[in-house]
């Protein structure tokens, strides 16, 4: 009877949604403004959508959707920044100490 068979997507659906022209803008004038800008692909996961995080010299960083990691990747070698899979790099020290230095003193950002 299968109730509770999962349907599977076909092969290359993801089903990761394109990003909105607002947020390609965003991350393009985040690479504009900052120096020293690398970026991070994050997987899709059952709650969202594949993104890809920005992050600064100071550790500054910003997050956004992207049409999963080929878009990702095209986004990057288009802006001609650095890009890695955090799943196997992690997220930089710079960015948990700026968080940290938010968290700290609030006002200052």
């Amino acid at each position: 009877m299968g109730l509770f068979r999962r349907r599977r997507k076909p092969v290359g659906d993801r089903g990761d949604r394109p990003a909105d022209r607002a947020d390609l803008d965003h991350l393009e004038n985040f690479v504009r403004t900052r120096r020293g800008v690398e970026a991070y692909i994050e997987p899709r996961t059952t709650v969202t959508e594949t993104t890809v995080i920005l992050i600064a010299d100071d550790g500054e960083w910003t997050r956004r959707r992207i049409e999963g990691p080929e878009g990702a990747r095209r986004f990057a070698h288009r802006l001609a920044i650095p890009i890695y899979d955090v799943r196997l790099m992690g997220y930089p020290q710079r960015m948990r100490d700026y968080n940290e230095r938010r968290k700290r003193r609030p006002e200052l950002y």
